[in-house]
Formats: C-alpha cells, structure tokens, sequence
C-alpha cells in the first residue's frame, strides 16, 4: 500500500464532479478538510456532493461557498440543516433503501467516493468500518476512489469489506473516531420505554433507531429472550444484551445469530465492540433497509419517532411544516417490513408533548408537512401516557383512541379540533 498526501490525491477530482462519502463516524474528515482547501486556493468550482446523516465538519455549506459546492443529502443532519433550510443546500426525498438505488441507476451521477477505512488484512480488504450505507452503489459507479486509512476504524464484517485494488489513491492520517454516548433519560423517555417493552415478544427481531427512546427501550429488556438485531443502526445500549445473551439472533430467518446494520453510533466502546467481531455484519443499506429482506424475519419490531402524528394516524417525521429538519430515513422501509413480517409489530413512539409545551398529536398536520408513514401503515403509537393500536380502526375510533394518549392538557382541545374537522 503506497500512501500519499490528501492534497495530491485530490488532484483527482475535478470541476463539475459529482461526489459521495459516508454517515456518521465513517465520514473522511481529513479528505474533506482538503477537498475544501481546494476551494479556497480557486482549483475546483462546481461540485456536487452527497451523503447522509454526517456529524462534524461540514464547511462545505457555508454560504461563501455557494457556488463552488452544492450538497444534496439524503438525510440532514444538524450540521447542514440551517443551510438546508436556508437553501443552500438541498435534500433528496426518498426511503433510505432507495439512496442506493438511485446511485446505482445513474439517477444521481456518481464520479468519486471518499472513505475512511481499516488497517489491510491479510487477504487485501480493508473494512469501511462504521458505516456501510449506500457506498457499495457509489464503490461500483465511480470513476476514483480515495481512501483516508486510520487505524482507528475497526474491522467490520459483511458488505464492508471492500478489496484494496478497487482504491484508486490511499491515504494515511489517523484520527479517533466521533463518538456519542447516550444522554440522561427523561421520566417521559423510561415512561415510553416501558410502555414500548411491552409491545415487544421474545424471539423479536428489533430495528434501533437514534436517540433516547430507543435507549430507553433497550434498558427495559434484560429479561427477554432471543432477540434479534436487523437495524439501520445500533449503538452501545445493545452490548450488555448481547453480553447477557438476551440478543443472540437464534430467531432470525436471514443472518441467524448475527447482529445486522448499516452503520454504527455510539462509542470507543462499541467500535471495540465490533472490531474483528464476526458475529456483526455491517452491510449495504440496500440489503439492511430491503422492507422484502426485513419482512422475511418474524416478529419484527419497526421502533421509529415522529415529529407529529395528526388524529387519522398520518406521521411526519422529517420536516417542521416546509422546513426540513432531517429525512425520510428508514422510516417507511421497517414499517412496511414489519407489517408483512409474520408477527411484525410497527411502532411510532414519541413523546405526547414538545419541550415547548405543544402537542405532538394534532388535529391535522402542519401545513406543508411532509407524510413519512402513512396511516394505511401506522399501528401502534406509544407515548408516556400509554399505548394504542390503530390497525383495522376506523377515522373516529383511531381519533379516540390517539387523544387517549396525548398530553392531558391537550385531550380538551384534540376533541373540540376533532369535531370542527
């Protein structure tokens, strides 16, 4: 393996290309601090970039750089949502299973991949590590590939192994990996927590999303049985149940015993976790986020989060009215997937109320809110003040039974709203 500088292996890239690196702590610091340094110097104009949640450096988006280079997400992360907002940047609608699609069709051009990646093993493969997404797709489109190799990134298995010889210019700069520790639960998160638990059968096979409802989820399964992991993600909260052998995968149909996802969050813990760990397979968010694969596992349980649910059932989850404020995600894929799972249970867990004291039920969805899940979807919604289910419920008694649920102070003026709707 030849290494050289970041700055001359981005001589590859050029004016008008179109470029995609990784989420998360996958993302290649140290190759987008220089492809910016080229902006600065005046040597590239027009470049067109893509990826999806990333954390960290992202001054790509500053508005002086408006111009010289255009973000296309697939899932807005904090870093880049004022610029999205702002329309500096711009985002790409669309389910997390369909981000490789659209690489893969030439819907999005793809003509160069960041990544940061593992040591070499012995058989010429480094491992992207933390984060797989959709770069298998944007791996087979590109015309350049640079890899940032930092012998922090932990050897994963599954799809992301990629051969040394399909690296167009290596190089070396080590750097830990971002890390993200969960934050204090709330009374309103354990609440949810508990209620949610309960939904959940022995033999499951769990979707984890981000954040501290599915932590609080997690933290009240120690006496479950065979659970399984078929994720987009997961993070540190699953490792003292995989210790303890609560998830051990015995009842999965597709990767029996092993714990599947698409990109990891969490700690140096979990990135310990999972280095040269066999039983971890880190794949392509085309397989991960497939509704057919994630269907063909029993029991499947779909945890995801809303911004706000309206009194038919319909979900936004990506955006505050018009404004944007992260994705799609994989929202719609394990809903589906777990609705024609054999024993699939769908759920939409939220807190009843925002930290500004307005209901996260509403009478109908704010204007311009985009629908994530539809209702023909939605089954269980959980929020602090219990749990309902919707499936087979008609309009009046899906209404009912989601102002059951919301905030107290806030039933009063869901009924009156219902009857003037």
């Amino acid at each position: 393996m030849d290494f050289i500088s970041a700055e001359e292996a981005l001589k590859l890239v050029h004016s008008g290309d179109y470029l995609h690196w990784p989420c998360v702590a996958g993302a290649p610091e140290h190759l987008i601090e220089a492809l910016v340094a080229r902006a600065d110097r005046g040597e590239i104009n027009n470049i067109h970039i893509s990826h999806l949640y990333t954390e960290g450096y992202a001054d790509y988006v500053l508005p002086k750089y408006q111009g010289i280079f255009h973000l296309d997400s697939f899932f807005v992360g904090g870093n880049v949502r004022k610029a999205t907002q702002a329309g500096i940047a711009d985002h790409i609608p669309c389910s997390l299973s369909e981000s490789a699609r659209i690489v893969r069709s030439g819907a999005m051009p793809c003509d160069g991949v960041f990544l940061m990646v593992s040591e070499p093993d012995e058989e010429g493969y480094v491992s992207l590590g933390t984060s797989v997404d959709y770069m298998p797709a944007a791996i087979e489109k590109a015309r350049y590939i640079i890899a940032q190799v930092n012998k922090h990134v932990p050897y994963c298995y599954g799809d992301a192994r990629i051969p040394m010889s399909r690296i167009t210019a290596f190089v070396r700069h080590d750097q830990p990996l971002k890390e993200a520790g969960p934050a204090p639960l709330s009374e309103i998160d354990i609440a949810i927590g508990k209620h949610a638990a309960k939904l959940i059968p022995d033999g499951a096979t769990m979707q984890i999303g981000i954040g501290n409802i599915p932590t609080a989820v997690l933290a009240q399964l120690g006496d479950h049985k065979n659970l399984g992991i078929h994720s987009e993600m997961f993070t540190d909260d699953v490792i003292p149940l995989i210790e303890k052998g609560v998830i051990n995968g015995s009842c999965k149909k597709t990767d029996p015993g092993k714990h599947v996802a698409m990109f990891l969050k969490g700690t140096k813990k979990l990135y310990d976790f999972v280095d040269h760990n066999q039983d971890v397979l880190i794949n392509d968010v085309w397989y991960t986020n497939s509704p057919a694969v994630i269907a063909s596992n029993p029991k499947v349980v779909a945890l995801n989060s809303a911004i706000e649910i309206d009194l038919s059932g319909q979900v936004c989850a990506d955006s505050i009215g018009t404004k944007i404020f992260s994705g799609s995600g994989g929202q719609l894929d394990f809903m589906i997937g777990a609705t024609y799972s054999d024993g699939g249970i769908p759920i939409i867990a939220m807190p009843s109320i925002t930290n500004k004291g307005m209901s996260k039920i509403v009478p109908t969805l704010t204007p311009g809110a985009g629908v994530v899940t539809p209702r023909t979807l939605v089954q269980w919604v959980v929020t602090e003040q219990g749990a309902v289910n919707l499936y087979g419920k008609s309009l009046q008694e899906r209404a009912r039974l989601l102002i059951s649920i919301a905030h107290p102070s806030q039933r009063e003026m869901l009924e009156k709203a219902y009857l003037q709707l």
